[in-house]
């Protein structure tokens, strides 16, 4: 059964360079960290499902190449980014 989990404009509006921003790396990352967030919450529930467990991983790969491109790229950009989200570096 599929969740109905939505990720409002409201959340990811603050991470746009721009008014029509849909694609940065800013707003990529804050997307992605609310889809891991909500998944890892439901693996927390349902420790059997595998597959899940495999999409995650994939978001959570996917989500460091991102930030792997901003730090090279944009420092700044990546110090603001990481500070808003709460992640670790």
């Amino acid at each position: 059964m599929r969740s109905s989990f939505r990720i409002g404009a409201s959340q990811w509006q603050e991470f746009q360079l721009h008014e029509k921003d849909t694609g940065s790396a800013d707003v990529q990352v804050a997307l992605l960290t609310r889809r891991i967030e909500h998944l890892t919450e439901h693996l927390k529930t349902n420790r059997k499902d595998h597959s899940s467990r495999r999409g995650l991983l994939k978001m959570v790969a996917q989500r460091r190449s991102l930030l792997d491109y901003l730090s090279k790229t944009e420092g700044d950009r990546y110090k603001k980014l990481i500070d808003k989200l709460n992640l670790r570096k």
